[in-house]
């Protein structure tokens, strides 16, 4: 097994997090469905906001359009206020059963990348690119291709903020929109982030920056300068928190749902169609090693394994199959979803590869036991340490955990098996999908 390095320092590769947000959502969805509708004009394209009463002209300014913002109209702001800066201003009243259906449909699209996503808004997410750094030449060319995805097959367009630092990845994708991928990672900071207004950080408000500005803080950088003791005295523990993250400092990782109601899955859209059952059987050993962790972090165990398949045709199919013992072992769980994959496996070229484990049980519950899980000396025509006995399945549950252990302590990438390091394309590619999948 090898150890993934980062490129640039030589060093173990730091968490990567991606931090995905839509461009005027509120608007963008508005705007579509109005076109899908017959309209003939685009909001995006002329001075249009949400929000408010429409009869009344009360309420604030939920969404904007970029013309609207030339005027100077601001997310948040009095409608009457955006009003006087632009009295053409188109107003259209919010929809919220349409943003929570485009918000599904683009959480959906997301998780064929990577399911490991925390949503924290309708119109935002963040996502851990670790697991899948692998299928891709850097986090910068996978961002691209989400992001071009996302237009291509949804129609509206979001910034992807890319960084080591959770909150980084949050203000970067607030950077120059839209449309954009943007990094801000930890040795950035002072070169794109200090420069910046005191405003323009992260969970900085209105209040936070008259403060700071009776401080003499005008720049992101004055503050991450500032003496500790003074924040505190003059903004509590928010200006301690405030400080840490204008340096770049916060622990946070992407908080996924590790355990669904009736299984725990994972599944990938790769940047190459695999067109070999070899290339297959590497993907599925990753998925695999997704999935099997992710059943002993929540220290559960599996009694069915499904395989799904999408071709490159865009058509689907899967296959499952019920285990004689439930298991939350990396290479029971491969070798079940490599079996049903060369069951259904028709040769066309692969898309997307899924493994999903269901009828979980708690680890430790008695189980039915089956033949292989009697002791060896009563079944005569099983060797010591032959694939299946006891002896074997042992060793295998101590490799587990033992590689658990490791990444526990120095990352979930900081030891990886050599042959997911091979067979990996140069360069990744992503095919427009046909107008009328689902």
């Amino acid at each position: 097994m090898t150890l993934p390095h980062n490129r640039m320092t030589g060093t173990l590769m730091d968490r990567i997090t991606f931090h995905i947000d839509v461009n005027s959502a509120y608007l963008s969805w508005t705007a579509l469905e109005k076109l899908h509708n017959g309209s003939a004009l685009d909001l995006r394209t002329i001075p249009a906001i949400i929000g408010g009463d429409m009869a009344k002209r009360h309420g604030v300014v939920l969404a904007k359009s970029i013309p609207a913002k030339a005027y100077g109209v601001v997310t948040g702001e009095p409608i009457v206020n955006a009003l006087r800066k632009c009295p053409s201003l188109t107003l259209e009243p919010p929809d919220h059963d349409l943003y929570n259906r485009r918000s599904r449909e683009l959480m959906t699209l997301l998780s064929d990348f990577c399911p490991d996503i925390e949503q924290v808004s309708v119109d935002e997410c963040y996502m851990d690119y670790t697991p899948i750094h692998r299928q891709y030449a850097s986090p910068e060319e996978a961002a691209h291709l989400i992001k071009d995805h996302v237009r291509e097959k949804l129609g509206f367009t979001v910034n992807i903020g890319i960084s080591d630092r959770k909150v980084l990845a949050k203000m970067a994708s607030d950077f120059k929109k839209p449309d954009l991928v943007h990094t801000l990672y930890t040795h950035e900071i002072q070169n794109k982030l200090w420069p910046l207004p005191i405003s323009s950080l992260f969970m900085c408000g209105h209040s936070s920056v008259e403060t700071l500005h009776k401080l003499e803080i005008m720049t992101i950088g004055d503050l991450a300068r500032a003496d500790r003791n003074v924040l505190m005295a003059h903004l509590k523990s928010h200006g301690i928190l405030l400080w840490e993250y204008a340096n770049g400092i916060d622990a946070s990782e992407v908080a996924t749902k590790q355990a669904e109601a009736k299984g725990i899955g994972n599944s990938t859209t790769l940047s190459q169609d695999a067109a070999d059952k070899e290339t297959a059987h590497r993907v599925l050993l990753s998925l695999a090693e997704s999935v099997a962790g992710r059943l002993r972090s929540s220290s559960q165990a599996a009694s069915m394994i499904s395989t799904e398949i999408k071709y490159n045709t865009f058509k689907k199919i899967s296959h499952q199959t019920t285990l004689l013992t439930p298991t939350s072992q990396t290479d029971l769980i491969y070798q079940t979803a490599c079996s049903l994959f060369d069951e259904i496996w028709d040769g066309t070229p692969v898309r997307l590869l899924g493994i999903r484990s269901s009828k979980l049980v708690a680890e430790g519950e008695p189980v039915q036991l089956s033949l292989f899980d009697l002791p060896v000396t009563a079944r005569s025509e099983a060797a010591p340490g032959k694939a299946g006995t006891p002896s074997s399945s042992r060793k295998k549950e101590q490799l587990d955990q033992a590689l658990d252990a490791i990444r526990k302590r120095y990352g979930a990438n900081a030891i990886v098996r050599g042959s997911l390091l091979s067979g990996r394309p140069q360069k990744d590619t992503l095919k427009k999908q046909p107008e009328n999948d689902d």
